[in-house]
């Protein structure tokens, strides 16, 4: 079943003019749609390996990441990362946990389970390691766009994350490792975790992320006498908060927008109409300060003033498809999913709505609570 030495030769001249860097799959699509020639992409491989132009993964020069040192002093660098893994097993859902851990000692810092890496979910575990040890000379972590503008033009912004923004006022610095191995602590952390905190979760019994927080504490003290190692500098970088440093204050979602001549403003499809105050009309054509919590509640600042407004929303839906990392996409389609349910059980109650079409929509979600059938 030998294919002609003439055919291998007009293959792999074809491959060396046009395919040169194509992998073996690729060019055999292209060789077959575009020049008809049927060769198996195992019979490409063996030609292409022979010709020199494709170098197999067993042969392929493996890059090399050297070691890196740990930092002299605690509190000097602090890394983080997230975990998402189930770690509650089979009795719940999977979620995510973020770690902070000490480069100079490996000890753990902060351990924080929530839904998915947020910028919240963040701020959380970030408040909490400060308040209880102090300000590190900086974080360490990946490119995730809580940490990093990935976008090489970004068309608005000032060039930082709302963490690095926070990061940034409390004179922590914030840097992004380039490879996993060079955050290799964490990474190291992440599995004995999934190892070692999955079964501390089981022998006690636990399966909410509430429970979880709590008993992370004590976990976390056990974890860092048995694993922990002393500094090769006993000095402590940790600083402490100043008093004008209020966590509360700095780990919130912050934006500016700029106020009309109609005292009105947009942020996030959201149309505010301002009270006609004396400090609204003296923001008029300026930047306010815009504050939402975790809870979404948004509340507008102007020099020092809260100013007062009524917020109407523009409706509809996203007019461009949402990015979503894939870190966060287990929380998005849950979050997607209840949404949908919500806007099935909305039209449901509409009195225009016909018997055959509610019977439709409650074929494709789970019926609301309240409704029956027909």
């Amino acid at each position: 079943n030998r294919l002609p030495g003439a055919v291998r030769e007009h293959v792999v001249d074809l491959v060396r003019t046009h395919y040169a860097d194509f992998g073996p799959t690729f060019a055999q699509e292209k060789l077959s749609e575009l020049h008809g020639l049927p060769v198996s992409v195992s019979t490409l491989r063996t030609w292409m390996v022979a010709a020199e132009l494709w170098v197999p993964r067993s042969q392929r020069q493996l890059r090399v990441h050297p070691p890196r040192q740990r930092r002299e002093c605690y509190g000097e660098l602090i890394q983080i990362d997230g975990s998402d893994h189930r770690w509650f097993e089979d009795r719940a859902p999977p979620c995510t946990l973020l770690v902070f851990i000490d480069d100079a000692t490996g000890k753990l810092m902060q351990l924080w389970f929530c839904e998915s890496e947020s910028t919240f979910s963040y701020f959380e575990a970030a408040r909490r390691c400060l308040a209880r040890h102090g300000k590190p000379v900086a974080f360490y972590s990946d490119k995730a766009s809580v940490f990093r503008v990935n976008a090489k033009t970004p068309k608005a912004g000032d060039g930082y994350t709302q963490f690095g923004r926070a990061m940034g006022e409390l004179n922590i610095e914030t840097l992004c490792a380039n490879t996993p191995q060079a955050k290799g602590r964490v990474e190291r952390v992440n599995a004995t975790l999934q190892d070692r905190l999955v079964k501390e979760l089981r022998l006690a019994g636990i399966s909410t992320m509430e429970a979880a927080n709590v008993f992370a504490e004590g976990f976390v003290e056990s974890f860092n006498k048995r694993f922990a190692r002393p500094a090769r500098n006993p000095h402590n970088a940790h600083r402490p908060l100043r008093d004008d440093e209020q966590l509360h204050e700095v780990f919130i979602w912050k934006e500016t927008r700029k106020v009309t001549r109609s005292l009105t403003l947009h942020y996030k499809r959201v149309m505010y109409v301002l009270d006609d105050t004396e400090v609204a009309r003296s923001a008029i054509t300026k930047q306010v300060n815009i504050y939402e919590n975790e809870q979404g509640e948004v509340t507008i600042w102007h020099a020092g003033r809260q100013l007062h407004a009524r917020a109407f929303s523009k409706g509809g839906y996203v007019n461009q498809a949402a990015v979503v990392e894939n870190k966060h996409l287990a929380a998005a389609l849950a979050y997607a999913k209840e949404m949908q349910e919500q806007r099935t059980a909305q039209r449901l109650k509409g009195p225009s709505v016909t018997k055959r079409e509610k019977r439709l929509m409650m074929q494709q979600h789970v019926t609301p609570e309240g409704l029956a059938p027909g």
